[in-house]
This record gives structure tokens, sequence and C-alpha cells, in this order.
């Protein structure tokens, strides 16, 4: 009965060993790309929903306690989640990604680091639209996956293998893909996109706003109105998560179409394969308003 016993409580030792980490993501994006990295092992959960914005999230009791039971936590840092800098210091297993040595992130123009007051830092946090910033921080989240369950590493290094082949892939098919509409013109509606455009050599004519929470200047709106009246942009891109009124109404009158982008994948389902989903429909989106 004894060794019964032992035998038992051994069994329950190496299941609890072998047992995935629970792993909290910040946002939707990052969430998808762990959630191929931790393809058959475990699933990450996400802190902020897909229609909420992190730039002036306020964090709620059950927010911290997510935080607090987590075994590790990826965020991208205090320019993108300025509301969870305070609450990461005390988790033991965190990885700030725009802390990546080597990481290439792109850097705004002197427009975008003070804008009415609200600071959105020297870099472009959307880093997760872009194949070489994606890759490297792939490559770290993967380090620091095997270095927390050691009994997974394996997998984990499997799933990475995967996730660049993978990776590189959908960019020959996406680089022909967009070729023919390389030369378009178009405006978006804020500056998140900057990764897949020079990515895929697109041609941005500019912004409405650097933050979907502050409203286009007066300014903004007149040159891009002069520039769809001298048919420079083809197209005109909103997003779901934002009222498209100011869009529409420069649009009037025009002959460019308005486009939707979403720079988060709200309706993506995160499973194995989402995020590969999330970019080829955010490339369906640019191809098609773009071929108008």
């Amino acid at each position: 009965m004894k060794k019964l016993i032992m035998l038992a409580l051994a069994l329950s030792s190496m299941t609890a060993m072998a047992k995935e980490p629970v792993v909290l993501t910040s946002i939707k994006p990052i969430q998808m790309i762990v959630q191929e990295l931790m393809a058959d092992v475990g699933e990450p959960s996400v802190l902020l929903s897909s229609n909420t914005s992190p730039h002036d999230y306020a964090l709620r009791p059950s927010d911290v306690k997510k935080v607090a039971s987590a075994d590790f936590v990826i965020w991208f840092g205090h320019d993108l989640e300025p509301f969870l800098a305070n609450v990461v210091t005390k988790q033991a297993n965190v990885l700030e990604l725009s802390k990546i040595e080597g990481l290439p992130l792109r850097e705004f123009n002197g427009g975008h680091a003070d804008h009415d007051g609200h600071n959105h830092g020297s870099h472009d946090p959307h880093f997760w639209l872009g194949y070489a910033p994606t890759l490297k921080v792939a490559q770290a989240i993967t380090a620091e996956l095997k270095q927390l369950d050691g009994d997974h590493a394996a997998q984990y290094d499997a799933n990475y293998q995967q996730f660049a082949a993978q990776l590189a892939t959908q960019r020959d098919q996406l680089t022909q893909r967009l070729a023919p509409v390389k030369q378009v013109g178009y405006f978006v509606f804020h500056d998140a996109y900057g990764y897949f455009e020079e990515d895929y050599g697109l041609n941005q004519l500019g912004h409405f706003t650097v933050s979907p929470e502050r409203k286009p200047g007066a300014k903004t709106l007149i040159h891009i109105r002069k520039s769809l009246a001298q048919k420079q942009a083809k197209c005109v891109f909103t997003e779901p998560q934002f009222t498209p009124a100011v869009v529409e109404s420069v649009v009037r009158g025009s002959q460019a179409s308005v486009g939707v982008l979403d720079p988060i994948g709200t309706n993506i389902e995160v499973k194995k394969g989402s995020y590969f989903t999330f970019i080829d429909q955010l490339a369906g989106n640019f191809a098609t308003c773009l071929a108008q």
C-alpha cells in the first residue's frame, strides 16, 4: 500500500513537472504569435480584448490577478501598454519585447514622439506586421519558453522552426501578390502599417492620425482632400475599431475607394495558423482596394 502511495505521488509530481506554463500576453497579435510557438503544449491567454485600445487602458482588479497568476508574461513595453509597467515588475518571468537585443524596430518621424501630450515613444510598436521583427520576437519567446519549461524544449524548437519556415513562405507569396499594386497611392487611418509597407514596398501617401485615440487635425484633412481631388490616391483605409465617419466625409465626392485594414486581427479566431490568416487577410484587403 505504501509503495502504491509513493508511486502515485511520483506520477503526480511528474505530471506537474510536465504541465504547460500559464502564459499571459498583453494584446491579441502577440497572443497569435505565441499560439504558434506553444502548439501541442498549451495555449496562451490574452489580457486585452480585441476591441480595447492599449494606449488608454486602465487595469481592473481581475487583470491584476491574471498577471499575478501567470508563470510568464509577454508584453511589448511602456510605449504600447503603459498600464502594465508597474504591475509586471512584481513578476518573476516577464519578457518585454521592446528590449530584445537587436530587435529591428522602425523609427517614427519627429511628429510621432509627442502628440497632444500623448507620448508614443520613438519607435513603432506594431512589430507583428513586419517579417524581420516578428521572426526576432518569435526567437526570443522560444528561448524564454524553453528556459521556463524545459520538459517541452524540443517541441518549442520544432514549433519555432515551423513558424520561421511558414513566415518565409508567406513573405514570398505576398511579395508576388502585392507586386501589381506597389505603385498605387493610398491613405491609412493611423500610422500602424510601416513594417508591412516597407516589406512589400507599398506606396502610403499619409495617415489621418498618429494614434486612433486622437482626432485628425484640420491641416491633415485638407491635405488628404487635396490629394484625393488630384487623384493621387486610389484608396483610403479605415479600421473596424473606429468610426469611419471622418474618412467617409473626406472621400465623399472623390473617385477613391474606401477599404478596411485591421492591425490587430479583431475577427480572427486564435488557434494554430491564426497569425498567418491574420497577415494574409491584411494583404488581401490591401490588394483588393488598391486594384480597383
